[in-house]
């Protein structure tokens, strides 16, 4: 609400909602970047926000790279600015950035540009230690932060010195809970004009309320079954996880139709390959690859593969003549939406129809978060995991979950594919945008076909808003998730 990224992901999607540059252009050796600022643009103290200031934010953070107190936590970090070459203020309406090679990174970055005259004296022990950025912050969005209580609210006013003018709403005043029914309480009573985060009962309850309007926002979570491909160290229970075939029949035994309609309520969309139909600029159905729901099919590739039930009795044995009896994990990590348990129940019959027994072990997001790390740092002795994560739309994001870079990350099934490596190296520096699909379509069909993940489904952000309050919302998302649209253009009725 209060900062402005560069560009980001909101100006690419939607020509109305411009963030710190006005516009944007990259030489023809794909690797020199202009970036135009907005004119007469000013910091919510009044001071002038220019061009110099972006250059300020990025060369503070590259100047820590390599530094014990490299600023590679928290929201503004280090990563991606290894392929930055060089930042600079060619006059305070003009930024260049020259990269290494060719990439998007420029753009696609969410890096937040912060004013030069607060930040230029402090230390980097500080910026990631004891400096406190006291309200009232000074920032070039919308609605500036004028005071906030940890985990329980932050206050907002009005920026006047916003480039579109000063918004129209007096201010606003956003609270955190830790789970969505005081959310649809205050709702009802009033006490709320808005909330996000609301369960499939409790927006299918509010829409019966002729005072709110619910919404459902398409998002770039994607909730997904997950395989510990491990070998050595971590690995799960049977070899069979790093099997392609068994994963992929197990694949076939999992119905994402059901799930999307039994365990989301309707609320979701049907989970397919690692790009969700939010990315719309990389989303394929793999149409002519695709698995269909079929439990009958999926016994049938168990057993061609070598997994059957020798002594039938209803449960089949791994090529070492073992039992099968999966470890299956579940929870939610911070910062995403919860996964409905039933899909992990659904998950659990179908496998028990196909002789795969499952144990369940349900973990809180700090334990599910220790036992997906890497390895080296305790991480793994599961078999699966049902859990989710949420990145940004860009291909180096969607792409996360199988590079080996980000094992014990995003990363969660530790595959690692060289083939696979190769195309997200190459995506990396590739700027032309057809170019960059073919490269992200061939890498969602090698992951698909490998199998180490099994998407369920891509949920939707549910919402609420009481009618009798504000007017200027959308009508596709209520709230963006990757800007302060629409709380830049509120008025009330």
């Amino acid at each position: 609400m209060t900062y402005d990224c560069l560009v980001g992901v909101d100006a690419q999607r939607h020509p109305d909602r411009k963030g710190y540059a006005k516009d944007w252009s990259v030489a023809k050796d794909e690797t020199t970047w202009t970036i135009n600022i907005w004119p007469d643009m000013k910091w919510s103290d009044g001071q002038p926000a220019t061009a110099r200031d972006a250059a300020f934010t990025y060369n503070y953070l590259i100047g820590s790279l390599g530094k014990p107190d490299e600023l590679n936590v928290g929201w503004n970090n280090t990563s991606g600015l290894e392929n930055i070459s060089s930042v600079e203020a060619v006059d305070d309406l003009t930024l260049k950035i020259v990269t290494r090679g060719p990439t998007r990174w420029p753009v696609d970055n969410v890096i937040l540009i912060v004013p030069e005259h607060v930040w230029k004296n402090v230390s980097y022990a500080d910026a990631r230690g004891k400096f406190q950025n006291v309200p009232p912050l000074v920032g070039t969005g919308p609605m500036i932060v004028e005071e906030f209580q940890q985990g329980e609210f932050v206050r907002f006013s009005p920026n006047q010195y916003f480039r579109t003018g000063q918004p129209a709403t007096a201010g606003m005043i956003m609270r955190f809970f830790n789970t969505a029914d005081p959310i649809a309480q205050g709702l009802k009573s009033g006490e709320l004009d808005y909330g996000l985060g609301l369960t499939a009962a409790q927006s299918a309850d509010l829409s019966k309320n002729p005072e709110m309007i619910v919404g459902r926002s398409p998002v770039e979570q994607r909730d997904y079954l997950a395989f510990n491909t491990l070998s050595g160290k971590g690995a799960g229970t049977t070899k069979a996880l790093l099997d392609p075939a068994f994963r992929d029949a197990i694949a076939y035994a999992i119905n994402q139709k059901v799930i999307v309609d039994r365990a989301y309520r309707g609320n979701a969309q049907l989970g397919v390959g690692l790009a969700m139909p939010a990315a719309s600029d990389f989303y394929s159905d793999l149409t002519d690859i695709r698995r269909g729901f079929d439990v009958a099919e999926a016994a049938r590739r168990l057993d061609a593969a070598g997994y059957r039930d020798a002594d039938g009795d209803g449960v089949r044995e791994d090529k070492e003549g073992k039992m099968f009896q999966i470890e299956l994990i579940t929870g939610t990590f911070s910062g995403v939406l919860e996964i409905p348990i039933a899909a992990v129940q659904l998950i659990v019959g179908w496998l028990g129809q196909i002789g795969i027994p499952v144990s369940v072990t349900q973990l809180d997001a700090g334990a599910l978060s220790a036992r997906t790390t890497a390895p080296d740092s305790g991480g793994g002795n599961w078999d699966m995991v049902v859990a989710s994560g949420w990145r940004s739309p860009t291909p180096h994001d969607l792409l996360s979950l199988g590079s080996s870079k980000q094992i014990g990350s995003a990363n969660v099934a530790y595959w690692t594919n060289e083939k696979f490596d190769q195309l997200l190296a190459e995506i990396d520096v590739t700027v032309d945008l057809k170019k960059r699909q073919q490269l992200v379509d061939q890498a969602a069909r090698l992951i698909y076909t490998e199998a180490p993940y099994v998407m369920l489904a891509y949920p939707f952000v549910l919402d609420a808003r009481r009618k009798d309050c504000f007017k200027g919302w959308g009508d596709q998302d209520m709230m963006s998730m990757w800007g302060y649209f629409p709380f830049d253009r509120l008025g009330s009725i």
